[in-house]
């Protein structure tokens, strides 16, 4: 018996040698990846509630006509949204700077890279949290979705090639590669408009508002993945193959940190399921089917769990992390913010005293002073509510009326007071 498990291990082994590492089209030379569970990590999926299709729609209409190679990397960085929050922290205090140095997941460092989308990614939590959540549950119908949200666009005729980018149909599938070897270009579009209305109107023309290609970026090695939609997967390319890997590959220097047998497993953080999601925060996504709804989910995504904040120490030595209202405004833009109170500007010129009014009396106890209540904001401007302009003035107008002493004109004789009886002392066991 222990022979026949023996010779059945060997030759499992020689088979798996022997197969040649095929990508998506069947080109040899890439790994075939898979999506592996983050270590030391647990999670429970028995009480989520999947998606629909119409859901899974919404919440990708604004990243579905991403290019290939930054889509690849935005569906896994999603899982790892306290990474994603610490991430845009520290690029917009430091720039693209250390990243590769970084503890974050390769595909949050790659999504570092560009900053728009990494912001984009932080300013909507509740959105990444729910695109992660989706991604680890339901890939293959997010990229059932992702391609069903270009077919509409091609239908409207707003699919094109331009000088941004390049689309390549395979079968029923449509790709989205850089046009240019050196630069990315993340568009930025009306998701109401390209999938229902004719937008493209020739000659790198369009209806004004609806679409539009942000600032470029480098194309670095830290694009180090492609979709297989054959097979709806994601998957590690270790820069070898076609298309636009074969047209980037020479203007790239390749290191370690990002070109690794390592990442042929496609890491995700499989406790997003755990988190909670504010799904009202949610309903905003809905420009591609206008009556979804997420309330079928919130039971799903309600679950506090303790490593649902997020676990930073600068974070939580500057911010109170379990502050209730921070969830009160996560994931929602600055303009939907209520504005601040305005603070009365002070004025030099005191006013007049009425006449035949006598002085205010003064008392020992002051007045309490009414406390300022700021607008909560989870991660907006300074709670204090100070404004250096008014501190600036503070005392400006009192120093500026008081008299100045005048020097005397001859010294003073020096008063002697006379000194007082001493008191005689009290016999001993006495009272005085």
């Amino acid at each position: 018996m222990r022979k026949i498990l023996t010779v059945s291990a060997v030759l499992s082994l020689l088979l798996l040698l022997s197969a040649p590492l095929l990508d998506g089209a069947g080109s040899p030379g890439f790994y075939n990846a898979g999506i592996a569970l983050a270590q030391d990590e647990t999670y429970d999926d028995t009480s989520y509630v999947p998606y629909s299709p119409e859901q899974l729609e919404n919440l990708l209409a604004p990243i579905a006509l991403y290019p290939d190679p930054l889509l690849a990397q935005v569906l896994p960085a999603a899982t790892f949204v306290d990474q994603i929050d610490e991430a845009a922290r520290y690029v917009r205090a430091n720039g693209q700077n250390g990243i590769d140095e970084q503890p974050w997941d390769v595909s949050v460092k790659a999504v570092a890279y560009y900053p728009e989308v990494l912001y984009m990614m932080a300013d909507k939590l509740d959105w990444t949290t729910a695109l992660g959540q989706a991604y680890v549950n339901q890939s293959t119908d997010v990229m059932a979705a992702t391609q069903h949200l270009r077919a509409m666009a091609n239908a409207e005729g707003n699919l094109v090639s331009t000088p941004q980018q390049q689309v390549v149909v395979e079968g029923a599938y449509f790709q989205i590669w850089p046009a240019n070897p050196q630069v990315l270009y993340v568009p930025v579009y009306d998701p109401t408009v390209i999938f229902f209305q004719p937008a493209y109107l020739g000659a790198g023309g369009w209806i004004g508002g609806s679409f539009a290609f942000g600032e470029g970026f480098a194309i670095g090695v830290w694009l180090n993945r492609d979709f297989d939609w054959n097979r709806h997967r994601v998957f590690y390319t270790g820069w070898q193959g076609r298309g636009w890997v074969q047209r980037s590959r020479p203007f790239v220097r390749m290191t370690n940190v990002y070109v690794n047998k390592r990442y042929a497993n496609i890491t995700v953080n499989r406790t997003v399921i755990n988190r909670r999601v504010n799904v009202t925060n949610l309903d905003r996504f809905s420009s591609v089917h206008r009556n979804v709804t997420y309330n079928n989910v919130a039971r799903s995504k309600t679950i506090e769990k303790p490593n649902d904040r997020v676990n930073n120490r600068i974070i939580n030595r500057n911010v109170n992390s379990n502050d209730p209202r921070l969830d009160q405004y996560r994931g929602r833009d600055s303009q939907t913010l209520s504005p601040r109170p305005s603070t009365p500007q002070p004025s030099n010129r005191s006013a007049p005293r009425p006449q035949n009014q006598p002085p205010p009396q003064f008392s020992n106890r002051s007045a309490p002073r009414p406390q300022y209540q700021p607008t909560p904001r989870a991660f907006g401007r300074p709670e204090g509510g100070i404004d250096p302009r008014i501190s600036s003035q503070r005392g400006q107008s009192s120093r500026g009326q008081a008299p100045r002493p005048s020097a005397p004109s001859q010294p003073a004789a020096p008063s002697v007071r006379p000194s007082a009886p001493s008191r005689p002392e009290a016999p001993s066991g006495r009272r005085p």
